[in-house]
């Protein structure tokens, strides 16, 4: 026969104490004056049983789950935003919260929530900030990624950063002739927009002539025909900003299979600094977008929410962007 579960009224009785009491001191209820010694009490007498909370009853009680539901954008995912949802994830685990991920699929975040009961919301990307704020006043906290670099969500990962540094790099190694190497996936298009205009924007400023943008889809011939779009024309691009370090290492593929290699004919920069980046041949120049700074932000700012007892402090809103040169460019 197996042991009875210990319950909530077994450590009241052994610490003396009401089954409320129990509750306030193990679920640190705020706005209860308890006394410190009573409080130990109560964690001493639930250590000593191997007391461990019913989720399912907390959950009643409270109206909603230890979980924290993690939304994604309707769009590929990216080495990136697998590292942060890893990084996110191992940060809310040890305090007791369970991270469970989900498309947008086109529903409202209304109704995400009410099927799931969250403790609170992490949005990354899949939502405006109206939608957001709209949640957020009723009660639920939702911790948001702005793409754009709009004030609002509390993470920013401005986009048309990434594309600035991409081409700031290439003018500075005396690049004028520039392209642009987009996702041939057209779910990547909310990405893509801001750092292609990133991309604009310094050629612009420099009086260069706009970019010239290609497609490159992920296999060897497609990429092929991609750069040969970009060599062979009057005024041959020289210098290429990848959407993402993917993308970049089709374009090095399609070099390769052209005949032509990085950087004598075209030099090449990606975006995330995935692993296979630093193996590439030439190695990848690409941008850093801290992706561990990032599913750590988003994870103390859940955490100041929804259990602000702990007293973290608050997180950088914009971890550091910056470019990592290697043998590509």
């Amino acid at each position: 026969m197996p042991e009875p579960r210990v319950t909530s009224r077994d450590v009241a009785r052994r610490a003396g104490v009401s089954q409320s009491t129990v509750s306030y001191v193990l679920n640190d209820t705020p706005g209860q004056t308890i006394s410190a010694a009573t409080r130990a009490r109560v964690q001493e007498a639930a250590a000593a049983l191997a007391y461990t909370p019913s989720a399912a009853a907390r959950a009643l009680r409270a109206g909603r789950t230890d979980t924290v539901l993690v939304v994604l954008a309707d769009m590929p995912v990216s080495p990136a935003a697998v590292a942060i949802m890893g990084v996110l994830g191992a940060t809310l685990r040890p305090y007791g919260y369970a991270d469970v991920y989900q498309r947008r699929d086109g529903r409202d975040l209304s109704q995400m929530i009410a099927s799931l009961t969250p403790v609170a919301v992490v949005d990354l990307g899949a939502f405006t900030f109206a939608e957001v704020t709209a949640e957020a006043a009723r009660g639920v906290p939702v911790v948001g990624v702005s793409l754009d670099g709009v004030d609002g969500h509390l993470v920013r990962v401005p986009q048309r950063t990434i594309g600035r540094l991409q081409a700031e790099h290439l003018v500075a190694r005396g690049h004028t002739r520039l392209g642009y190497a987009a996702a041939a996936d057209p779910r990547a298009t909310a990405l893509a927009r801001g750092r292609a205009a990133g991309v604009h924007e310094v050629c612009a400023e420099r009086g260069l002539p706009e970019p010239v943008t290609v497609d490159v889809p992920l296999y060897p011939d497609a990429a092929e025909r991609a750069v040969r779009r970009l060599r062979e024309r009057p005024d041959p691009v020289t210098g290429v900003c990848a959407y993402d370090d993917e993308v970049a290492l089709a374009v090095l593929a399609g070099l390769r299979a052209a005949g032509l290699s990085a950087p004598r004919d075209l030099a090449v920069v990606g975006v995330d600094d995935a692993p296979l980046a630093r193996l590439a041949a030439p190695a990848l120049t690409t941008v850093d977008v801290q992706t561990a700074d990032v599913g750590a932000s988003l994870a103390r700012h859940v955490l100041n929410r929804v259990q602000p007892s702990l007293g973290l402090p608050e997180p950088d809103d914009e971890p550091s962007i910056h470019l990592v040169v290697r043998a590509s460019t």
